[in-house]
């Protein structure tokens, strides 16, 4: 199996891994952070006045018109944040708005628009948050993060479920830095391992469902099948030979 399962780590259990009521309760109210690399999307409008319900579109970076029936998160949208944790936006230049929230992100910008604008409502919304699912699921690729957080179950779903193969007692979740990652077992099967842990995951997580020992019988069988047919086809005329002369021999 060694050649079919990814992440290998000897030092990694694969117990369900615990999380404490005081972790579980930090990620329920998860706010991610904006970091260099990301895209997001700056909406800026402009109030006529103070009691006017009028609001006028100043600044878009989400994308033109052609780009709206993109599907999922396109990565060419937004504006990129760059190394240094800026982006640039018209009338207020380059500002860093890296270790915001978007609400913070939001709140920043305003007070920075204030001064060209009288009445500046923003909105910052970060688009290119995702989850990688990998393994034995039906359809494993990228999946957007759409409302702002995810469990595994919704990324699952959005995988199309898991496959036969698929070992569901040991889905580890990968976080963190890949060079000393935070690996988490999660087993599926039994409600009472569900409830120690947490279910909840994070943007640029991986998901990695592993396959089961008979995935590695299978393809192994797979494998030294063909030898075994052409052999066993090279030889079926000899056996025929043979069996017509034993018959007719009688």
């Amino acid at each position: 199996m060694k050649e079919y399962r990814l992440f290998q780590d000897e030092n990694v259990s694969d117990e369900t891994t615990a999380i404490s009521e005081k972790e579980y309760h930090a990620e329920m109210v998860f706010e991610n952070i904006i970091a260099p690399n990301d895209r997001v999307s700056v909406m800026v409008y402009n109030q006529s006045s103070a009691d006017s319900r009028q609001m006028t579109s100043m600044v878009s970076s989400r994308g033109g018109a052609s780009s709206a029936m993109y599907a999922g998160r396109d990565e060419t949208l937004g504006l990129l944040v760059t190394q240094e944790g800026t982006i640039r936006l018209p009338l207020i230049g380059r500002q860093k708005i890296t270790g915001m929230t978007e609400d913070q992100a939001a709140s920043f910008l305003i007070t920075q628009y204030q001064k060209y604008l009288r009445n500046p409502y923003v909105t910052v919304e970060i688009m290119n948050q995702r989850i990688f699912v990998l393994g034995e699921v039906k359809d494993p690729g990228v999946v957007s993060v759409t409302n702002g957080m995810m469990n595994l179950v919704e990324a699952l779903a959005r995988s199309h479920d898991l496959t036969d193969y698929a070992d569901r007692t040991n889905i580890k979740i990968i976080r963190g830095d890949l060079r000393s990652p935070e690996v988490r077992v999660v087993d599926l099967t039994e409600m009472s391992a569900i409830r120690l842990t947490s279910l909840f995951l994070k943007p640029n997580d991986i998901v990695y469902v592993q396959p089961r020992a008979m995935k590695g019988y299978n393809m192994a069988f797979k494998e030294i099948a063909p030898p075994f047919q052409l052999l066993s086809a090279m030889l079926q005329p000899f056996v025929n030979i043979v069996y017509l002369d034993n018959n007719l021999g009688k």
